[in-house]
């Protein structure tokens, strides 16, 4: 117990709560900007930390790194352009409410979910540090097979009344995804001749693309459509009947988001994404998701907090990285002498402890810089259109050469907007685009390592427990749709015969 407060008192010192704050801010504003996400914002704040004390310097990068996780949303729910992957998820139903009037509740909200998933992650970072390291080990290339094709089937279901244009957008993510050479057969595909595309294509540019571009793209096609700017203002503070809906899945949704997060490879983007297929799959009316539902916005937005605090433990348990910010936080750690791995917690508990309190301090900082800034960003919807789309458009082109400086990064980014005019005329789901785009390379290379092991794709299925109950899971995802309409159908049924009587 001394320990715990040890690290709480040296978490609440002036010069740490100060770094707390300026991480906090630092992170949100470059979570709100289209493409630098967390692993960029650490990357390029990480010379603050040159001559820090390894601490202090692990409190300003965490700080930056949930407060960039925060800020992504901001952008998702005002403009419909999220500030990484793991925001994706807050543009399908934050959006809408801001074109309800909205936007204020959204922000709010969002924040409050945040913050509960991420508090729920401390106390679960607390608890089951060691444990779930411990079970992430068992996770090989059949695993991780059979966990992408998961998560794949579950977003698919997404598009009830529109699966098969829910395959097709999944197949176009996949088919993207096989751009590059080929790590086992070092074969190139379909690169063209452009060297750039040999590492293949960042799904950032390319959610950017679809979300941005495609954004800007439809108000300019359909002028009689409302603005952006359009929109009422609306509260600064959500209700209690809105806080009432949005609990159960608050609290559903952080301990899932915390458990993916210590999956390494998983990151915020999958872990927000199972949220919300778990949570529309549970709702009673999953045909209102996408229109505007408070729960399809918090549900992400716990997770995606939750599963922040649990990538730190794989990184600091087993040195394995659990998203790409924390492959780079590892990096940072290692050349200021902090050495993770199982160790770390006997050698340094003073460490850990202090970082645990100052996550548990710091997610209560940014939901107060976030809520008073509500305010501030709010006047985005006053910006007229002719002001308003082109300020996106730079910010997108700025965010994406960032990403790789490259000019070929920009037409991809222009003809993942017109995909995402086509998808969203033609009333294709993005989502499973996106996952695919996301999981495929990984999916195909631990397919392929499965494959020299196991000889065969069913060897594959039946290799372990693990794979078995995924297998299962991924079925009745698949099946989901069919048993919802034949269950319906059948409630028809019974109920009309009554009904005539």
């Amino acid at each position: 117990m001394s320990i715990i407060l040890d690290g709480l008192v040296t978490a609440l010192q002036p010069i740490n709560l100060l770094l707390l704050v300026l991480g906090a801010l630092l992170g949100t504003i470059v979570g709100i900007l289209p493409g630098l996400g967390p692993a960029t914002g650490i990357a390029v704040l990480i010379p603050l930390t040159f001559g820090m004390e390894p601490v202090s310097a692990l409190i300003l990068m965490t700080a930056i790194y949930i407060g960039a996780l925060f800020g992504g949303s901001r952008s998702s729910i005002l403009i419909n352009t999220p500030g990484d992957g793991s925001s994706v998820a807050a543009t399908f139903d934050g959006y809408p409410m801001t074109k309800k009037g909205q936007a204020g509740q959204a922000m709010s909200i969002a924040a409050i979910a945040s913050l509960v998933g991420g508090i729920m992650a401390v106390f679960g970072f607390i608890f089951l540090a060691i444990p779930l390291a411990d079970f992430a080990l068992n996770f090989g290339p059949a695993e991780f097979v059979l966990l992408f094709l998961f998560a794949l089937s579950i977003v698919v279901t997404l598009s009830m009344g529109n699966t098969i244009k829910g395959f097709l957008s999944m197949f176009i993510g996949l088919g993207i995804a096989t751009i590059g050479v080929d790590l086992q057969s070092e074969v190139q595909r379909f690169t063209f001749g452009v060297p750039e595309l040999i590492e293949g294509v960042d799904f950032i540019v390319v959610i950017i693309g679809i979300y941005a571009i495609g954004e800007v793209l439809y108000n300019l096609f359909n002028l009689n459509q409302p603005k952006a700017t359009d929109h009422k203002i609306g509260s600064k503070w959500f209700t209690k009947e809105q806080w009432k809906r949005s609990l159960a899945p608050i609290v559903r949704s952080g301990p899932l988001g915390f458990f993916l997060g210590t999956l390494p490879g998983s990151g915020g983007t999958i872990s927000s994404l199972f949220a919300y297929s778990a949570q529309r799959q549970l709702s009673k009316d999953p045909a209102e998701y996408g229109k505007g539902k408070v729960e399809g916005l918090v549900a992400p937005e716990s997770a995606n907090s939750a599963s922040a605090v649990g990538a730190l433990i794989p990184t600091l348990t087993m040195a394995i990285p659990g998203s790409g910010a924390t492959a780079v936080m590892l990096g940072a750690l290692i050349m200021i002498g902090v050495t993770p791995g199982p160790l770390l917690f006997e050698d340094s508990p003073d460490m850990i402890w202090t970082l645990i309190n100052s996550m548990f301090i710091g997610n209560i900082i940014l939901v107060i810089l976030n809520i008073a800034l509500v305010g501030v960003l709010m006047k985005v919807l006053h910006t007229p259109p002719k002001v308003l789309y082109p300020v996106i458009l730079l910010l997108s082109f700025i965010g994406v050469y960032t990403l790789g400086y490259t000019t070929v990064d920009f037409y991809i980014l222009l003809i993942a907007g017109v995909i995402g005019l086509l998808m969203r005329v033609m009333n294709y789901p993005v989502v499973p685009l996106i996952l695919a785009l996301i999981v495929g390379g990984d999916l195909e290379q631990e397919f392929q390592r499965s494959l020299v092991i196991y000889d065969n794709a069913l060897g594959i299925l039946f290799a372990s427990p693990i794979t078995i109950v995924l297998g299962i899971l991924t079925l009745l995802s698949l099946l989901y749709p069919l048993l919802s309409v034949w269950l319906k159908n059948r409630k028809r049924k019974k109920e009309t015969p009554s009904q005539s009587m």
